[in-house]
Parts: structure tokens; C-alpha cells; sequence
């Protein structure tokens, strides 16, 4: 946009902007100064502060404008001006060498989404005057990402990670989750749920009475998970970071007062597909990665009844993203996702299930968009209608 004005109005442009996140928003600094013909002189970095200076020849830009018949006017009647600087009767143009700046390398996708969600937390919850966080810890591909970015934007001394293992957890992500925590340095709390659960059954038996086990069981495990970290966040004022992603925050697959209890939703608009990128991303930072193998190899689970995979419930996340990039950010209908080549059964039942779920999506914490359509900000349906098929 900056180089098409620029353009247009055949004069140089200095853009400065703000570096910091503000609730969902994360402005990435990037100024820039640009020429006359749209090239960029010089370009600060992103998500960081810093002085952008340039050497600009106004003078170019003065004589392109001359040339051009639609701008003489303008030009002529601020000739008096430009005059006094002394820049038309002794045009002092600088050398080719001089001209310009330093122009910062723009990030590349996963870095510059990983910097957006690093600094967007980092603001939040220092803005906010936390000098905590604390998070649940499962040993999946979600909750590492969270460890990952709060560390890296707070440090290991002020997080805290909760396992909080049940019955159906298995050695392997239990192992995984002691595994990263040791190697981020973190603190790590084990506060297994197992009682808390049958005290539950013992509750509800009566209730529940002749009625198979169901969703309702899985829930309350999440609701337990989400209890205790209320807890810790109520008795030493820690910040709750929620790990749910887009993926899952779209289908309504997360639980309500559960995983999706806390403060700050750090990665609430990044696809499924894009979290492993960034876990990858990251792991590949350091000469040796923090994160376990097991954690990005592991099939998805909530790990709420036995054997449970996410595969079970919804599509593939490499058919599911896609089809959510296109109904939710490019509103795309189910004839068009055909087109695209979706197949009709990930379409008709990936569709209901964004629709119902905005419900869950209202009463969600705020987090960081770095989405072209982020949930909430962006998109906000009726949560009671008929005109949906």
C-alpha cells in the first residue's frame, strides 16, 4: 500500500510504527522509508524497536513530478519553498552509494509468526502486571508450543507447568511433559486427577444411574484440569495460558470451563498444521531441541478415554485447516469447497461443527491473531439463528 502511494504521488514516504501487542493486536514495528519510485531505502526490524535513517534525493522526486503531467501544478506552486532550501538552483545530489539505508531482512513466515506470538505475550502479561504464568503441561504438540513461547518471552524462572495425569495418560506424554519441562528449566507441578475423578463418579452415580459413560466423563476430567489452574492463578496470582489452537477452537473440540479456562489464549488463532511448524521452527534454534521427537511424532490426543485420537472425531488436520482457512477467512460455501477439491464428507460435517460451536468462542479468553480472520475480533456469528441448513 505504502509503495503504491508513493508511487502515485511520486514522493518519498517514511512510515514509522508501533513495536508491542495491545490485548489481541501485536503491531510489528517494520518502518520503513520509501522513494519516489517505491523502492524501499531502508526498513526497520520486525517486532523489535529501532532507528530507521535513510539519505533520500528529494530532488529526484521534485523533477519526476515535473515530468509528470498530472502533478505539475502541485510541484510548481511549492517551487517557492523548495527554493529557500536551496535544492533547484543548486541541486546537490548525492552519490548512488550514499543514498539509502540499512533495510532490515524481513522474517520468514514461521519466524515472524513465532516473534508475533513471543512479543504478543510478553506485553500481555507484563502490561497486565503478572509476574507469573502458569499453564497445563500434557506432553502433546499444543501445550509444548505454549511452554515453548512463554519461555522465550518471559523466561524460565516465571513459568510454571501443571501435569496433571489421569488414568487414561500415558507414560509416554507424562514422560514427554517431565522431559520438556527439564530442559526449558521450568517448574514443574504433578497434581494427578484420579481421586478428583471418582469423587466425581461417586457424586454423579446416583444421577447418572443406568446410563453408559459418555462425553460427560471426558469433560469433567478437563473441567478438573481447569479447576486447578484456577487455583494457582487464585492463590499466587499466575497468569493461565490456555493451549487450545484455531484448529480445534473452530470445531468446538475443546471443553468449556476445561482446557479452555485461564487468562490469555496464546496460540487461539494458529492452525493445528502451523503448530508443529513453529514447534519445529523453534526446536531448530538451538544446537541441540528442547522438545522430545515423541511429542511431534505422537498422533494428536486429548487423552480422555482409552486410546482416544483426534482422527477419531474430526478429519485429517492436512484436510481440516485447509477447509477452515477457506470457510471461515475466505467464506467460501460448500460448493465452492468442493471446487477446491475438498471431499463432501469432511465438508458437510467440518461446517455444522463451526457453526455450533460459537458459543464456545464467546466465552473464550482473548489471545493473539495472526490470521487474516481471527475468531472474535474478526468474525463474530449469531450464536442463535435458523438460517443455517
Amino acid at each position: 500500500m505504502i509503495v503504491q502511494r508513493a508511487r502515485d504521488n511520486l514522493c518519498a514516504v517514511a512510515f514509522c510504527n508501533l513495536v508491542g501487542g495491545q490485548d489481541e493486536l501485536v503491531f510489528d514495528g517494520h518502518s520503513l522509508i520509501i522513494d519516489h519510485e517505491g523502492c524501499v531505502l531502508a526498513r526497520g526490524p520486525q517486532f523489535a524497536e529501532g532507528l530507521v535513517v535513510a539519505t533520500v534525493d528529494l530532488q529526484a522526486a521534485v523533477t519526476a513530478r515535473l515530468l509528470d503531467a498530472r502533478l505539475r501544478p502541485p510541484v510548481r506552486r511549492a517551487l517557492p519553498s523548495v527554493r529557500q532550501l536551496g535544492r533547484l538552483e543548486r541541486p546537490q545530489r548525492p552519490a548512488v552509494h550514499e543514498l539509502g539505508g540499512e533495510a532490515v531482512p524481513l522474517l520468514e513466515r514461521e519466524a515472524e509468526v513465532y516473534a508475533a506470538l513471543v512479543l504478543g505475550t510478553r506485553d500481555y502479561v507484563e502490561k497486565n502486571g503478572f509476574e507469573r504464568v502458569v499453564l497445563g503441561l500434557s506432553g502433546g504438540i499444543d501445550s509444548t508450543l505454549v511452554a515453548l513461547i512463554a519461555v522465550d518471552a518471559l523466561g524460565a524462572d516465571r513459568v510454571t507447568c501443571v501435569t496433571m495425569p489421569s488414568r487414561y495418560s500415558s507414560e509416554g506424554t507424562r514422560g514427554d511433559a517431565e522431559k520438556l519441562a527439564d530442559n526449558l528449566g521450568v517448574q514443574l507441578l504433578e497434581l494427578p486427577i484420579e481421586d478428583a475423578m471418582n469423587a466425581y463418579d461417586t457424586m454423579l452415580e446416583p444421577t447418572f444411574e443406568g446410563r453408559e459413560p459418555d462425553l460427560t466423563e471426558e469433560n469433567i476430567q478437563a473441567r478438573i484440569r481447569g479447576n486447578l489452574l484456577m487455583a494457582l492463578s487464585n492463590k499466587f496470582g499466575w497468569l493461565v495460558l490456555t493451549t487450545g489452537n484455531k484448529s480445534e477452537n473452530a470445531v468446538g473440540y475443546s471443553t468449556l470451563y476445561g482446557d479452555s479456562a485461564g487468562g490469555f489464549a496464546v496460540i487461539k488463532d494458529v492452525p493445528k498444521t502451523l503448530v508443529y511448524k513453529l514447534v519445529a521452527f523453534r526446536g531448530e534454534r538451538d544446537p541441540e531441541s528442547p522438545v522430545p521427537e515423541t511429542i511431534v511424532t505422537r498422533p494428536p490426543s486429548a487423552e480422555l478415554r482409552a486410546d482416544q485420537k483426534d482422527a477419531d472425531s474430526l478429519p485429517d488436520y492436512d484436510v481440516l485447516d485447509p477447509i477452515l482457512e477457506a470457510y471461515v477467512e475466505r467464506d467460501a460455501d460448500r460448493e465452492q469447497l468442493e471446487l477446491m477439491g475438498y471431499p463432501r464428507e469432511a465438508i458437510d460435517k467440518v461446517l455444522p461443527l463451526v457453526d455450533r460451536a460459537e458459543y464456545k468462542r464467546r466465552q473464550a479468553p482473548p489471545g493473539i491473531k495472526i490470521t487474516p480472520r481471527a475468531f472474535g475480533r474478526d468474525r463474530r456469528m449469531p450464536i442463535t439463528n435458523r438460517y443455517r441448513g
